[in-house]
């Protein structure tokens, strides 16, 4: 039993940059897919896809990581920021921009996963999920 899904998801994403691996697989989940989505969203990842798996009692989730045209890593830091033992919230106000607007934070908000910037415009807080750049 995991604790932590999403902890685990920056932690592969985070393993397969350092060895420069095209993509990294995982067990899916809703929550998972959709951080991903915002990663993707934002240009930190390829794409991802659902693999379906015979015989596995779960689908896969790959996440084709991003380098750029010298193989530099477009990921530079991922970290997990709320955690089961502490949740961090905030709302529109409080949100700060990340490395002076070249990094991003992901949240959870009643509008779904988000990045800062998209949940500025929409105007919704939420649970502080993870910081990358």
């Amino acid at each position: 039993m995991m604790t932590d899904p999403i902890a685990d998801l920056l932690t592969r994403i985070r393993n397969g940059i350092h060895v420069e691996r095209p993509y990294v697989d995982m067990p899916a989940s809703r929550q998972k897919v959709r951080v991903v989505q915002a990663l993707e969203r934002e240009g930190y990842v390829w794409d991802h896809e659902i693999v379906e798996v015979e015989g596995a009692p779960t689908a896969f989730l790959r996440v084709n990581l991003k380098y750029g045209p010298n193989g530099e890593h477009v990921i530079q830091h991922i970290e997990r920021i709320s955690k089961p033992g502490r949740r961090v919230y905030v709302g529109t106000s409080e949100m700060k921009e990340v490395r002076q607007g070249l990094g991003i934070s992901v949240l959870s908000t009643s509008k779904g996963v988000l990045s800062n910037r998209e949940a500025r415009k929409e105007g919704v807080g939420g649970e502080l999920l993870c910081q990358v750049w």
